[in-house]
C-alpha cells in the first residue's frame, strides 16, 4: 500500500539555522543517497572548509559561493508513518518571492529562530506570510539553543513575545520546540541538555502533522481553465477543461456558472480516453460536457445549484496584499491579476491602511503607492466583475497574485467583496465632463444646424456576419439624407491610431476605452458616428456606454445574441437584406427622435 505524503515548509531569517536543521534530518532518518554525506564531507576537506549539515541541502552553486539559500529547494525523506517533502524556503528579503512560491505548497510550517538571534524583522514579516497562505499548521522551533546555554528563560521570553505576534494574526502555533540542529539535540530523541523541555521531538512533530486533504468536504468549486470545441465527424462536444479544487459532483447534477449565472446539467464526466465517468471529486483534473450549448469563458467557476453556496461576484474586492515588485505599486495603475484561473485587469483605487509587518501597526497616511514589501489593506478593482471566494471560505479561490512587467509582484487574499457602486470609471467619467473646455455652441445648436441629433451607432458580433457591409451602406444612407454621418473600420485604427496597441488583455481593454473616447468626441461634433467590432462582451458594451457619456450609444447586434446583462436595441439576423438592415436602424433613429422628418 502506497504510503500517503506530507509536505512541509521551513522558514525564518538568514542564518537562522534552517538548511542545517534539515541537513540533520536527511542525516539522521538515513534518508540520504547513498555515499552523499562522505562525499560532502570530503568536498569540505579538500577545500579546507569545516563541515557543516547545511551542505547536504545548499548543493547549487551560488548558495555554496553565497553561503545563503536563494531557492525554495525539495528535499525527500520517510518515517515510518509517511513519506515527506521538505521545503527549504530561503530566509534573505531579496529572495521573499521565492520563500511565498515555496510555503504556498505546504501543508504545514516550521518558522525557525536563532535563540541567540531572538525574533527578527523577517521572522515577524514571515509570520504575516504565513497567514496570508493561510498554513493551518505552525511550529516554531528555537534554534542554536547551545548559544544561550540551554536556557529555559530565554526559551520562553522568545515563545511568549512570539506567540503574541503569532496570536494577533489569527494563527495559533501548536508548539515550540527548543534545538540545537548542528547537534541533532531533540531532533530524533529529547536532549540532555535540555531537561526541561519535555514535549514532542522534531520527528515526533512530523509525523504528528496533519495531511490537508482534498477539500472534498467543501461545496463544489471548478473553475474553467478553458473550452475546446471538437469539429472533426460528428464530434459536436464542447468541453469544459480544469481541476476540482473542492467537493465532488456527478453526472445528471445542475450546475451554476459564476459570474455569467448560465446554468445547465452535467452531461458527462471525462478524463482522457474515458468519456462515462459518474462522479468526480476535488484533486482530479478532468473535462465536463454540459446538456445545453452554453457560451461559457475561461476564468468562470462552475458551481452544483443544490448547494447554494456560491461565490462572490464583484468588480470591487477588499483585500490584503504583500508587495514584493521592484517598482512600487502605483495607485490606478492597471495590473494584471490572477485569481483561479481568471486573469483579468485591476488597479488598487484605495489604500485602507499599510501594516508594519514587524510590529503589526497601522499606517493611515494617505499614499498614492505601495513600496516593496509593503503590506496593505485595500482596494482592488477589476475591469470586469470577477467571480471568487473570501480566504476564509475557499483557499483556492479566495487568493491572488498580481502580474507587473511579466512577473508576479503581489499576493494576496480576498477578505471582503464590496458594493459596485462609485466604480473608478464612473469617477473619471464626472470628472472628465466637469474639467471639459466647451465651447460657445451648445449641443442644441449643432442639431438645429445639421437636423439631427448626435448618435453613436455600434454595429457588433461575431466576424463574417455583414457588419461592415451595413455599416457603410448605413453611412451612405445617412449622408445622401443630409446627415453628418462618419464611419470608421476598426483596421484603420489599427494601422493608426491604436497602432501601439498588441492583442495583449491590457491593450485589449485599452482598445475599448480609446473607442469609447473616440466616440465621445465625435458625438460631442454633433455627428452620427459608426463603427462595427467583434467579441466584446456585456461589459465591453457598458463601459464604451459610459465613456460616450452624456452622449448615448445605439447597439445593433448581427448573429446570436450572447449579451445577457446589455439589450441591444435591434438583433439582426446573420448577414441581413442590407437595405432592409439600414431601413430598419433608420426606423430606430427615429423613434428615439435622432432624426427627423423635418427640424425646427
Amino acid at each position: 500500500m502506497e504510503k500517503e505524503q506530507l509536505n512541509f515548509v521551513v522558514i525564518g531569517h538568514v542564518d537562522h539555522g534552517k538548511s542545517t536543521l534539515i541537513g540533520r534530518l536527511l542525516a539522521d532518518t538515513n534518508s540520504l543517497p547513498e555515499g552523499k554525506l562522505e562525499s560532502v564531507k570530503a568536498f569540505c576537506e579538500k577545500n579546507s572548509r569545516v563541515f557543516e549539515y547545511a551542505f547536504l541541502l545548499d548543493a547549487l552553486k551560488e548558495e555554496q559561493a553565497q553561503g545563503i539559500t536563494i531557492d525554495a529547494a525539495r528535499c525527500f525523506f520517510k518515517t515510518q508513518k509517511r513519506d515527506y517533502m521538505i521545503i527549504d524556503a530561503p530566509g534573505h528579503t531579496e529572495f521573499i518571492k521565492n520563500m511565498i512560491t515555496g510555503a504556498a505548497k505546504a501543508d504545514a510550517c516550521f518558522i525557525l529562530i536563532d535563540a541567540k538571534e531572538g525574533i527578527q524583522k523577517n521572522s515577524k514579516r514571515h509570520g504575516y506570510i504565513v497567514s496570508l497562505l493561510d498554513i493551518k499548521q505552525v511550529v516554531v522551533i528555537i534554534n542554536k539553543m547551545d548559544l544561550v546555554n540551554y536556557s529555559k528563560e530565554v526559551f520562553d521570553n522568545i515563545q511568549k513575545e512570539y506567540n503574541e505576534f503569532l496570536t494577533n494574526l489569527g494563527i495559533n502555533a501548536i508548539r515550540y520546540i527548543p534545538v540545537c540542529a548542528r547537534d541533532g539535540e531533540n531532533i530524533l530523541s529529547l536532549s540532555k541538555n535540555m531537561e526541561w523541555y519535555k514535549d514532542l521531538n522534531v520527528i515526533e512533530q512530523i509525523d504528528d502533522f496533519k495531511p490537508k486533504g482534498k477539500n472534498i468536504e467543501k461545496k463544489f468549486r471548478f473553475p474553467i481553465q478553458d473550452v475546446y470545441k471538437f469539429t472533426e465527424g460528428d464530434d459536436e462536444r464542447r468541453i469544459l477543461s480544469g481541476k476540482v479544487v473542492s467537493g465532488t459532483i456527478n453526472a445528471g447534477d445542475e450546475v451554476v456558472f459564476f459570474p455569467s449565472n448560465k446554468k445547465s446539467i452535467i452531461k458527462t464526466i471525462e478524463i482522457f480516453p474515458k468519456n462515462d465517468i459518474a462522479s468526480i471529486e476535488a484533486g482530479f483534473s478532468c473535462g465536463f460536457t454540459l446538456n445545453d450549448p452554453l457560451y461559457i469563458k475561461s476564468g468562470e467557476i462552475m458551481c452544483k445549484t443544490k448547494e447554494q453556496s456560491f461565490p462572490q461576484v464583484s468588480r470591487r474586492l477588499k483585500v490584503n496584499l504583500f508587495w514584493m515588485g521592484e517598482a512600487n505599486l502605483l495607485i490606478e495603475k492597471s495590473y494584471k491579476i490572477k485569481i483561479g484561473t481568471l486573469e483579468t485587469i485591476a488597479k488598487v483605487t484605495e489604500i485602507i491602511n499599510i501594516v508594519d509587518s514587524s510590529e503589526l501597526s497601522n499606517n493611515i497616511e494617505k499614499k498614492t503607492q505601495i513600496n516593496k514589501y509593503d503590506v496593505v489593506q485595500c482596494v482592488i478593482e477589476t475591469a470586469k466583475p470577477i467571480s471568487f471566494d473570501l480566504v476564509q471560505d475557499h483557499h483556492y479561490t479566495g487568493r491572488f497574485v498580481i502580474i507587473d512587467n511579466f512577473e508576479i509582484a503581489g499576493c494576496g487574499i480576498v477578505t471582503g467583496s464590496l458594493s459596485n457602486e462609485n466604480l473608478a470609471i464612473d469617477q473619471y467619467v464626472k470628472e472628465r465632463e466637469i474639467k471639459w473646455d466647451f465651447g460657445l455652441i451648445s449641443r442644441e445648436d449643432r442639431a438645429k444646424r445639421f437636423g439631427h441629433k448626435s448618435k453613436f451607432i455600434l454595429i457588433t458580433g461575431k466576424k463574417g456576419t455583414g457588419k461592415r457591409e451595413l455599416a457603410i451602406r448605413l453611412e451612405k444612407k445617412l449622408f445622401e439624407s443630409n446627415y453628418n454621418s462618419y464611419y470608421i473600420n476598426v483596421a484603420n485604427l489599427t494601422d493608426g491610431l491604436d497602432v501601439d496597441l498588441s492583442d495583449s488583455i491590457f491593450d485589449k481593454e485599452e482598445f475599448v476605452r480609446r473607442m469609447g473616447e473616440l466616440a465621445r468626441l465625435f458625438t460631442g461634433c454633433g455627428i452620427i458616428f459608426i463603427t462595427a467590432l467583434d467579441d466584446i462582451d456585456d461589459y465591453d458594451l457598458e463601459k464604451i456606454k459610459k465613456l460616450n457619456m452624456p452622449y448615448e450609444i445605439l447597439v445593433v447586434n448581427i448573429g446570436e445574441n450572447n449579451y445577457e446583462k446589455f439589450s441591444v436595441n435591434l438583433n439582426l439576423q446573420a448577414n441581413p437584406n442590407i437595405n432592409l438592415a439600414t431601413e430598419l436602424i433608420l426606423e430606430e433613429l427615429k423613434k428615439q427622435e435622432i432624426i427627423l422628418e423635418y427640424y425646427l
